[in-house]
C-alpha cells in the first residue's frame, strides 16, 4: 500500500470499512435470528422489538458521535470505531438473555452499521469531488462483496461451529486486521485533504455549505429523506424475517441465501454504473429512478410464489440499493457542501440506522398480528408511491446554492 498514490489509498480505507460494517447490517445480523430465537425462546415479533428498539437507541447516540468526525483526524477516528467494533462482536458472542441481546444489537448497529459506514463515505464524500460518484460506487462495492460473501460462508460455518464461536472469530479478525489499514492508508489524510483535480479554480464552482442545523430547516431535505429511507426500512425487515418469507412461500431454507448472490450480482453492477451516472449527470436527476426497482420487487413479492421469484425479487431489491448506496452520500455533498458533510451525515446515517428499526419492528409486529407476507409488501408498494410523486412534484427545487468565484 505504500506505494499507492493517496486517492488510492484512501479508496482502500474505505472498500475494506465498507465490507467490515457488514457486521452490523441487519442482512447480517438476521443470519442470527433463528438460533438466538431458539436459544433464548423468543418469538418474531420479541425480537423485533429488541432489535428496533436496540437500533433506535443506536441511532440517536450516532448523531452525536458521528459529528465528531468533523473534529478529529480520521486516523484517530478510526481506531476509536475498530475498538468500539471489537468489543461489539466479543459481547455478541456471550449474549444469555433479552437484556444482553439488546446491549449487543446497540453495540452492533452503532458500531457496525453506524459508524464504520459513516467514516467511511464521509471520508470519500469529503475528499473526493470531481470523481465523488465513481469513488463511493468502489467503496460500496465493500459491502457488496460482504453481501454476496458472508450469507452462504455463515450458512456453512454453523455446520461447523457455534454461532458464538463465529462471532468470537470476527472479534479476532477485526482487531489484528483493521489497525494494519488505517495506518496504512489514511495516516496522513486530514480534514483539509482533497484528491487531486488539475481543473482550473476559474472553472470550479462553489456552493454553499450548510451547516445541520440550517439542513434541518430545510423542507428538501425530508423529501430526500423520506425516499432515501424505503430501502433501508423495507430492505431490513427483508433481511431479518427472511426465514418467515421463506416459511410463507414454502421456499427451501437456502433458497434466500443463495438469492443473496444475484442481490449482490446487481448490487455491484448498479454500483459501478451509478457513479459514473452521477459524475456525468448529478444525483439530483438519478435519485428518481432510485426506489423503482424496489417498487417492482414488491409486487413480484406480492404476486408470486415459486423459488426462482426469490431470485428476481432480491434482485430488483439490490438495483435499489446499488443506487441508494451512492446516491445516499452523494446527494448530500452535492446539495448542502462538505464542509459540514461529517454532522449532516451523522443525521443522515442515524435517520438510515432508525428506518431500519422501524422496519424491523413493523415486519415483526404485522407478522406477530397475522399479516401475510403479501399483505406488508402492498403497505410497500404504497409508502414508495407516495414519497416518489412528492419528489416528482419538488423536484426543480433540488439544486445547490452556487457561490460566486
Amino acid at each position: 500500500m505504500i506505494n499507492l498514490s493517496l486517492n488510492k489509498k484512501v479508496i482502500i480505507f474505505g472498500f475494506i470499512f465498507t465490507f467490515f460494517s457488514s457486521f452490523g447490517q441487519s442482512f447480517f445480523l438476521g443470519l442470527f435470528n433463528a438460533p438466538i430465537r431458539n436459544e433464548l425462546g423468543i418469538t418474531h415479533g420479541q425480537f423485533g422489538t429488541i432489535y428496533a428498539s436496540a437500533t433506535i437507541c443506536s441511532s440517536l447516540l450516532l448523531i452525536w458521535l458521528g459529528k465528531k468526525i468533523d473534529d478529529y483526524r480520521i486516523l484517530n477516528y478510526s481506531f476509536f470505531v475498530i475498538t468500539l467494533l471489537f468489543f461489539s462482536s466479543l459481547a455478541f458472542s456471550f449474549i444469555n438473555s433479552i437484556y444482553f441481546l439488546a446491549f449487543g444489537i446497540f453495540l452492533m448497529r452503532l458500531s457496525g452499521q453506524g459508524l464504520m459506514s459513516h467514516a467511511s463515505t464521509t471520508t470519500i464524500s469529503r475528499f473526493f469531488e470531481k470523481s465523488r460518484g465513481k469513488a463511493l460506487s468502489t467503496v460500496w462495492f465493500g459491502l457488496s462483496t460482504a453481501e454476496f460473501i458472508l450469507p452462504v460462508l455463515v450458512t456453512y460455518f454453523f455446520v461447523i461451529y457455534s454461532w458464538r464461536t463465529v462471532w468470537q472469530g470476527i472479534a479476532i479478525l477485526i482487531i489484528l486486521f483493521l489497525p494494519f489499514v488505517i495506518l496504512n492508508t489514511i495516516k496522513s489524510i486530514n480534514l483539509y485533504s482533497r484528491e487531486k483535480d488539475n481543473t482550473s479554480n476559474l472553472k470550479k464552482v462553489k456552493i454553499k455549505s450548510w451547516t445541520r442545523r440550517d439542513v434541518i430547516k430545510d423542507y428538501r431535505f425530508y423529501i430526500l429523506s423520506l425516499n432515501m429511507l424505503a430501502m433501508p426500512w423495507m430492505a431490513t425487515g427483508v433481511f431479518v424475517y427472511q426465514s418467515f418469507i421463506a416459511d410463507s412461500k414454502m421456499w427451501d431454507v437456502y433458497t434466500i441465501p443463495k438469492a443473496f448472490m444475484v442481490y449482490s450480482i446487481t448490487s455491484i453492477l448498479t454500483l459501478f454504473s451509478s457513479g459514473y451516472l452521477v459524475d456525468k449527470f448529478t444525483s439530483r436527476r438519478l435519485i428518481l429512478l432510485m426506489n423503482i426497482p424496489l417498487l417492482l420487487s414488491m409486487v413480484v413479492l406480492f404476486y408470486n410464489q415459486h423459488e426462482i421469484y426469490a431470485y428476481i425479487f432480491l434482485g430488483l431489491v439490490g438495483i435499489s440499493n446499488g443506487f441508494g448506496n451512492i446516491l445516499g452520500s452523494s446527494t448530500w455533498a452535492e446539495i448542502y457542501g462538505v464542509k459540514y458533510i461529517g454532522s449532516i451525515k451523522a443525521l443522515t446515517t442515524s435517520f438510515m440506522v432508525f428506518a431500519t428499526a422501524f422496519g424491523t419492528a413493523v415486519f415483526g409486529l404485522l407478522i406477530d398480528k397475522g399479516f401475510t407476507i403479501e399483505n406488508i409488501a402492498f403497505i410497500c408498494v404504497v409508502y414508495i408511491i407516495a414519497s416518489l410523486t412528492l419528489l416528482i412534484i419538488f423536484r426543480k427545487t433540488l439544486k445547490p446554492i452556487k457561490i460566486p468565484n
